[in-house]
């Protein structure tokens, strides 16, 4: 079995706060500079992603950092250019997935979740693809983190080195009623307004370029949509071909399935995270034998503020991890 840490983090006592915490980030940080050129990947299925690269040009044998944003987010979230920037800065390469639709229209109906690993699956290859030589490190963040940690039970073919997860929901049920409950209704109610607006852009572009696909999204009843039960019930499940909530959160919750994980893989949580409860937390016998998880008992939702030097606790804490396996 995996082993269960006490993680480091202690923040001054007027940055105890979980909100404070969690939305120091998006309200309070100015959004890192960070140098970077795109690319456009074609998937099977006609659809594209868009990546977003930093850090040094490619050479053979380098290692290659994978990142991948939480629900709403994008390559341009202040934690995935926060990571990129001090990835960047210590002459690490880097590339930012941006997920279906995340940072602007994609050309199908689909977008992603929780269990989705196809898109992922894609970009490992790309990555792999240009370079079969170098070492690979997948950081994934929030819902990105569940997705990574999907990969790695289902289809892991060892072209990872390694996987940090942040604040994953383990647990999707769980998180969905935490949402429902308290301050953190506030959060769901933006995540929610978000995608929302997201798939109205997304059926305004398909209906330009490809009708068949928009027909997809008119079908979907996106009225009443006010909790993720019943976004995921009435947008992901059918999207997908789920059964409802319940079957999604029953396939896709990352929680049940870290027993088998086999590549070395660090789960940063807390325990005051305002996206889920203490009960989302595994017990050891429940982790893998290369699953280190790493918990804190504040930090928010993928915040870890501290204060000085050390403000930005999360991206010095990966780049630890990064750098811990000696490649560059």
């Amino acid at each position: 079995m995996g082993e269960i840490v006490r993680s480091p983090f202690q923040p001054p006592v007027w940055l105890r706060n979980p909100h404070l915490q969690t939305l120091w980030g998006p309200l309070g940080r100015a959004l890192p500079e960070v140098e970077r050129h795109s690319e456009w990947l074609p998937l099977a299925d006609g659809d594209q992603l868009l990546l977003d690269w930093a850090g040094p040009q490619p050479h053979p044998g380098q290692l290659t950092v994978i990142l991948l944003h939480g629900l709403s987010g994008c390559s341009d979230s202040h934690y995935m250019r926060g990571i990129q920037k001090a990835l960047a800065d210590a002459g690490v390469r880097s590339v930012a997935i941006n997920s279906r639709g995340a940072k602007q229209p994609n050309d199908t109906a689909l977008c992603y979740h929780a269990g989705e690993t196809d898109d992922v699956d894609a970009v490992i290859e790309h990555v792999f693809a240009q370079d079969p030589t170098g070492n690979r490190i997948a950081i994934g963040v929030s819902l990105g983190g569940s997705r990574l940690l999907n990969w790695l039970a289902h289809r892991d073919n060892g072209k990872l080195t390694a996987v940090a997860s942040v604040c994953a929901p383990l647990r999707l049920d769980l998180c969905a009623n935490r949402l429902d409950r308290g301050l953190s209704k506030l959060y769901r109610q933006h995540l929610l307004k978000t995608l929302l607006g997201q798939l109205g852009d997304k059926k305004r572009h398909l209906d330009k370029v490809n009708p068949p696909e928009a027909k997809r999204l008119h079908r979907l009843n996106m009225n009443g949509i006010r909790s993720f039960w019943r976004y995921d019930d009435q947008i992901i499940a059918p999207l997908y071909g789920f059964r409802g909530a319940y079957h999604y959160y029953a396939q896709c919750s990352a929680g049940p399935k870290l027993l088998q994980i086999r590549t070395p893989t660090l789960m940063l949580q807390n325990r005051d995270d305002p996206f889920m409860t203490p009960d989302t937390l595994p017990r050891q016998e429940e982790l893998g034998p290369a699953v280190t998880l790493e918990v804190s008992e504040y930090g928010g939702h993928v915040g870890f503020i501290n204060h000085g030097p050390q403000r930005f606790w999360l991206e010095q804490r990966l780049m630890a991890f990064v750098q811990g396996f000696g490649f560059r």
